[in-house]
């Protein structure tokens, strides 16, 4: 017997992909929603391909889908050069009107809907403002600023009333895991960043401030407290900050990461990637030749995560702001326990893109 039939709304993001391996794995019975199918090691899913902006489209599709039992929507629309779209009123009305193309369908022709969970993350707590308190609680009010975070929640709170199903909303720090081309994952921009300094024998400096303290989290870790959200009692109607449970400073784990990708670390010199890397595209060709990569091209790689890279190496931050730490003490609370070594997490995910041939071994 499968546990449920899940849907997972945005299934090659960072998350997304995360969770389809996990729910897979574990025995449900799953659909993954997506422009492109992604990748899955863990077993077999059904797949539809579509354009979440396309109203018609996705009303046609989903109302004529049955026995959805749960929700896990990951999905996320940025612009081009990302951090601006942050703050536009169209890209959150974008984002508000995919969830709703895809909730309002599914949750009209699926009475034994029983669970739905989101994503938010610290721009919640406006950290692309401003300073936040440390550490940021769920308890706190809402931060005065527009977000299509809230866009979403108000609408699944309207949606929710004289149903039977819950919600859940997860709340990450900086997230990490296996998915590249995407708007915000560090790991493949780390890696070939390393990649084209050693191809260059330049050396593999960090490129960003070093001193703010930060909070990691693991695809994996998300994905694991989505399933525990998707069948505890203590999860319904909560939102919940998540991480892997350390702190880190970027100057700090340098070395480790340089140690996971076999090369030597170089002195601190502030580079901002959005601009440097795509400039790289002849070297990385070579280099995906020279290690008999998966024939990716350097903007297929990259999505709007260089532009992530830049602000979470601290580009544009002001100088005054030390640190950007939440609370996971609710999470806690509830019966969440799980937690990862930070460190080996990097050593995990670097290996695991090697593994697959997306970035290079150098011995």
């Amino acid at each position: 017997m499968k546990k449920g039939k899940i849907i997972i709304v945005g299934a090659t993001g960072v998350i997304g992909n995360a969770a389809l391996e996990r729910f897979v794995s574990s025995g449900w019975e799953v659909i993954s929603v997506s422009r492109r199918k992604p990748e899955c090691k863990s077993g077999s899913f059904n797949h539809i391909s579509i354009d979440l902006t396309k109203k018609n489209e996705c009303k046609k599709i989903f109302s004529s889908m049955k026995g959805i039992t749960h929700v896990l929507y990951t999905a996320l629309f940025e612009k081009p050069g990302l951090i601006l779209g942050w703050y536009e009123e169209d890209q959150m009305q974008t984002n508000l009107e995919m969830m709703q193309n895809i909730m309002e369908p599914i949750s009209a022709s699926n009475p034994g809907l029983k669970h739905v969970s989101f994503l938010q993350g610290t721009k919640a707590y406006g950290v692309h403002h401003h300073s936040i308190s440390i550490p940021a609680k769920e308890s706190g009010s809402r931060d005065d600023h527009e977000n299509f975070y809230w866009f979403q929640e108000d609408y699944i709170k309207s949606l929710q009333k004289n149903s039977n199903w819950t919600w859940t909303i997860f709340r990450p720090q900086i997230v990490f895991g296996y998915s590249y081309g995407t708007a915000m994952n560090l790991i493949p921009i780390i890696g070939i960043y390393a990649a084209i300094c050693n191809e260059t024998k330049k050396p593999f400096s960090f490129p960003g401030r070093s001193n703010v303290i930060l909070e990691a989290v693991d695809a994996r870790l998300i994905a694991k407290a989505c399933e525990w959200a998707a069948s505890n009692k203590e999860s319904e109607n909560q939102i919940f900050n998540i991480t892997n449970g350390d702190v880190f400073t970027w100057g700090d784990v340098w070395s480790t990461i340089s140690q996971c990708l076999d090369i030597n670390p170089g002195s601190d010199n502030q580079i901002q990637l959005s601009a440097w890397l795509p400039k790289q595209s002849k070297i990385w060709e070579s280099i995906v030749d020279k290690y008999d990569l998966k024939k990716n091209k350097l903007s297929e790689m990259l999505g709007e995560s260089h532009y992530y890279a830049d602000f979470c190496f601290g580009h544009g931050v002001a100088e005054n702001i030390k640190a950007a730490l939440v609370s996971t003490i609710k999470l806690r609370q509830a019966g969440f326990h799980e937690c990862i070594d930070t460190e080996e997490m990097f050593k995990e995910l670097f290996n695991e893109f090697q593994e697959r041939k997306i970035l290079p071994k150098f011995k």
